[in-house]
């Protein structure tokens, strides 16, 4: 049974920015059929890995109001204090950070840490150095704030890597977001940051591995009953 659902977990509809790349693996295989057998194995490899890299398991974050899950799947390559990114415009008051770095056999689709309404998304040019190195904080990025139900604010920032050279964000700002659900997807290899409220005490260390949407990295307090939006 446990070999089942582990097959079951890997046997996972892919997201749709995976759509081109499985296609184009497909195009090959059939080409390789009609023409040549060592390319029919090409096709065959680069549909199954992009089959597997573009995966996109169901996550079930827990049911608590104070909890703050992980935005993706990855390593914690970094538990320090940080300034968030100028270009979110949030104060210039170091901040808890906890840096995921994702390999490309983690899972790439990023889910909302905490509930609450996107404040600021702001895309930044940049290099493409390795996602797990500290030069990486020069890296192409998007910054995602947002304000949580309490008044407290939060900040997500998807790094580009050495490989990686698109990111995908689904929301816009205004949206109002749940914890755990799905924001966005970087391409083959990268890093997810995630900046919590001063005074935060962060959960996890520093090799520990993560499980986006569901991984509680800190608890926040809920907000007050009469602050809560009707």
């Amino acid at each position: 049974m446990d070999i089942i659902d582990s097959l079951r977990a890997s046997l996972v509809p892919p997201h749709r920015a995976g759509f081109p790349f499985i296609a184009a693996g497909l195009v090959v295989l059939v080409l390789g059929l009609i023409l040549a057998g060592w390319l029919a194995w090409i096709g065959l490899i680069v549909t199954l890995f992009c089959l597997f890299f573009f995966r996109d398991p169901e996550r079930v974050p827990p049911p608590r109001p104070d909890a703050v899950v992980a935005p993706a799947d990855g390593r914690v390559v970094l538990v320090d204090l940080a300034i968030p990114p100028a270009e979110l415009g949030l104060a210039l008051t170091p901040m808890p950070r906890i840096a995921i770095f994702l390999s490309v056999l983690d899972v790439h689709v990023n889910r909302i840490p905490m509930a609450g309404i996107v404040t600021r998304i702001a895309y930044r040019h940049g290099s493409f150095v390795n996602a797990a190195a500290k030069e990486s904080e020069q890296n192409e990025r998007n910054a995602i704030a947002i304000r949580l139900e309490s008044g407290a604010e939060i900040a997500v920032v998807q790094i580009a890597g050495l490989i990686a050279r698109r990111i995908l964000c689904d929301i816009h700002e205004g949206d109002r977001v749940v914890t755990g659900a799905r924001f966005g997807i970087i391409r083959f290899g990268s890093r997810t940051d995630l900046y919590l409220p001063p005074g935060t005490v962060p959960l996890v260390a520093v090799g520990q591995r993560m499980v986006g949407g569901e991984t509680v990295l800190a608890n926040l307090a809920p907000p007050a009953p009469d602050s809560v939006a009707i």
